[in-house]
């Protein structure tokens, strides 16, 4: 029983380097002889991925680096260019050559108006008859009390029958009819294609005397 009891760290001992001399050939680390073989390839592993990460080579999509550019960067496309796109179209001008907005477009002068108006002379005025007598300044009087009562509504038409020295205009109701540009005096053309519709001017001074204007249309 001693005899059996003292060999046993010999068969152990021999074992061992048994098995150390089959793992060396096999090229496996043994046990205890350095690093575990899993820390080793890991290891291995991350010095690999970090150097694919400073590769700007790398083929991996995360790799660092530029991102890739997209076919568009940098250009704009023109409008109804080929692969769809709305028609390109010439936005209307305006007389400095600048495009006409919405607002701009619905508030360009029409090309021609009607309207209406009182006509209060004085002396010497072009072409007054005979029959008008009164002084620049009375005439100014009588122009501002047109206006007022034009401005409280009174009847435009009675006041060109009452108060208008222009022949005829009592039974035109101081209607001109429709006219254009260039038809007309060039204040009197100016102050008229200003009113909206319905609108009633301030005293107009022409050669011809004082006017009440209204825009008719």
């Amino acid at each position: 029983m001693g005899l059996r009891l003292s060999s046993r760290p010999f068969a152990v001992r021999a074992l061992v380097a048994s098995l150390a001399a089959t793992l060396a050939a096999c090229g496996a680390t043994p046990p205890g002889s350095g690093t575990h073989p899993t820390a080793n390839t890991r290891s291995a592993d991350a010095a690999n991925i970090a150097q694919q990460a400073n590769d700007p080579r790398s083929n991996d999509a995360t790799a660092a680096g530029p991102p890739p550019m997209s076919p568009t960067a940098g250009r704009t496309a023109p409008v109804g260019a080929s692969g769809g796109g709305a028609p390109a179209t010439t936005p209307a001008l305006g007389p400095n050559g600048a495009p006409l907005t919405s607002a701009a477009k619905s508030e360009a002068p029409p090309a021609r108006i009607g309207a209406r108006h009182v006509l209060i002379q004085w002396m010497g005025s072009d072409r007054a008859p005979s029959s008008v007598v009164r002084s620049r300044e009375q005439a100014l009087a009588v122009a501002k009390e047109v206006l007022r009562r034009a401005q409280n509504k009174e009847d435009f038409a009675r006041l060109a029958i009452e108060f208008s020295d222009e022949p005829g205009a009592g039974g035109r109701g101081g209607s001109l009819g429709r006219f254009g540009h260039g038809q007309m005096v060039a204040a009197f053309e100016a102050a008229a294609f200003k009113l909206q519709v319905g609108e009633i001017s301030d005293i107009v001074e022409t050669p011809f005397g004082f006017h009440i204007i209204q825009r008719t249309e």
